[in-house]
């Protein structure tokens, strides 16, 4: 039986992007918060497109 979780929330993917971008790697904000590294790198790619960049 797979284990899920609801959507995390628009604020706290913000939050993660903003700290990616201040500097943090994703791979130590992984080990502090519950998202993947993998997951916040896709956090940050997609607002970067949308971002135009």
């Amino acid at each position: 039986m797979s284990k899920t979780r609801p959507p995390y929330s628009p604020a706290f993917r913000q939050q993660m992007i903003d700290l990616v971008h201040a500097g943090r790697r994703p791979e130590d904000l992984a080990r502090e918060f519950e998202p993947t590294a993998q997951t916040i790198y896709n956090w940050v790619a997609q607002a970067d497109r949308d971002a135009g960049s």
